[in-house]
């Protein structure tokens, strides 16, 4: 991106970053105590917030300077996470999760800090399929039964918010992911290209790439995740248990610029081109803007020649609602894992939970903004299946699954 550029961009959040008044955090006891924090990300859409944040000079106000870092997979930010190479990541949820619990790699005690945007990634199937009569999870089901061969699909990490999004639409619909198809990890900006040369029938990944393969002409739109849970979390502002606790103050200020990062996204329909200007970017995504802007105003097609418009698109912000670190969000991805065979036993979902989720952080942030934060730190949410997850008896929910491992 040239200098000009970047200048315009900046200029153009200098009315909201001015309006603001200075924070009490920059100076005194409540300086950063570490300056530059390096952020892992993975070429989305939904990296959006912690990018901006450093692009529009966010992060200066409150005494850090963000270095975003580009990486290849998410083992890979999970691996730099634990070494330390990275001070924090726009992370998959059910990673941070699986970490903390020593699955899908090795066991270090980690922080969820806030919830960096809801909704908006999606379930694509292959062309082929679509043209068998594949086109959404019933149908998909009947194909599958019909067709005695091997299936496979393709998610971006085994604990993550995309394997389980992918397995739970499969199960509504009768097919068990883990008996009835073969399911691979494929990191996200592969996605399309793996499709291309038929690696796989199906892929569940977040932006721009479902709406880049239909774009391409090589698969299409089966169901997008708020349609299996409306205002779900995805990705979070992830650390270490140790980060979080030698560097409240940088953490707090982090959570303070990506907070703003997201506001200004919501803000409205010029601020979120303007963040697709940016991100498209080959230093981020690397990919045409229109593969980016038509879903993030919720402008959606499904590559059969419907199209529709989706309120419950992806946020960055919705006035606080999608960045507070729920417990109950947090436990969901534990209830899957246990479903899935993931976990052996039962964890202690509440406990765990308070252990990563730094609702206290969250809040010391959320109240130099004036931000809103809801009264209870559990929610209630209805499924695709029509059950309802409010964290209340997270063993019980787990357990009364019909298709499970």
């Amino acid at each position: 991106m040239s200098e000009d550029r970047r200048k315009l961009l900046a200029g153009a959040a200098g009315a909201a970053v001015g309006a603001l008044h200075p924070t009490v955090w920059a100076a005194g006891s409540d300086k950063p105590e570490k300056e530059e924090v390096r952020i892992g990300f993975i070429p989305l859409t939904d990296c959006a917030s912690v990018v901006m944040a450093a692009v529009l000079g966010f992060d200066k106000k409150y005494g850090i300077k963000i270095i975003p870092t580009k990486e290849a997979s998410w083992a890979g930010v999970r691996d730099k996470l634990v070494n330390g190479e990275l001070d924090m990541a726009h992370v998959l949820y059910g990673l941070i999760y699986g970490v903390h619990l020593g699955i899908a790699g090795p066991k270090k005690d980690m922080a969820v800090l806030m919830t960096l945007n809801n909704n908006g990634q999606a379930i694509t199937l292959s062309k082929k399929l679509a043209d068998k009569g594949a086109i959404d999870g019933a149908s998909l089901a009947k194909l599958m039964a019909a067709e005695k061969r091997e299936y496979t699909f393709a998610q971006t990490f085994p604990t993550g918010t995309h394997a389980m999004w992918l397995n739970y639409w499969l199960a509504a619909h009768g097919v068990n992911p883990v008996r009835d198809a073969k399911v691979i990890t494929v990191p996200p900006p592969q996605m399309v290209a793996n499709m291309r040369v038929g690696n796989m029938d199906g892929y569940c990944v977040g932006e721009p790439w479902n709406h880049r393969a239909i774009m391409d002409g090589i698969g299409i739109t089966a169901v997008t995740t708020q349609d299996v849970w409306k205002d779900h979390p995805e990705k979070v502002l992830g650390t270490t248990g140790e980060f979080a606790k030698k560097y409240p103050n940088t953490a707090r200020a982090v959570i303070m610029a990506v907070l703003e990062a997201g506001r200004w996204i919501d803000a409205g329909l010029q601020n979120k081109l303007k963040m697709a200007d940016v991100i498209a970017d080959k230093a981020y995504v690397n990919t045409g803007v229109d593969a980016i802007n038509q879903r993030i105003l919720g402008r959606y097609q499904n590559g059969l020649g419907k199209t529709w418009d989706d309120p419950n698109h992806m946020k960055f912000f919705n006035d606080g609602a999608v960045t507070f670190p729920y417990l109950s969000d947090g436990m969901w991805f534990l209830t899957q894992h246990k479903r899935w065979g993931l976990l052996k036993e039962h964890p202690d979902y509440l406990g765990v939970a308070r252990q990563i989720n730094q609702i206290e952080l969250y809040k010391q942030a959320a109240a130099q903004l004036n931000i809103s934060v809801p009264k209870e730190p559990m929610r209630s949410s209805k499924f695709i299946d029509g059950l309802v997850w409010d964290g209340k008896d997270p063993a019980k929910y787990a357990d009364a699954f019909k298709v499970k491992a």
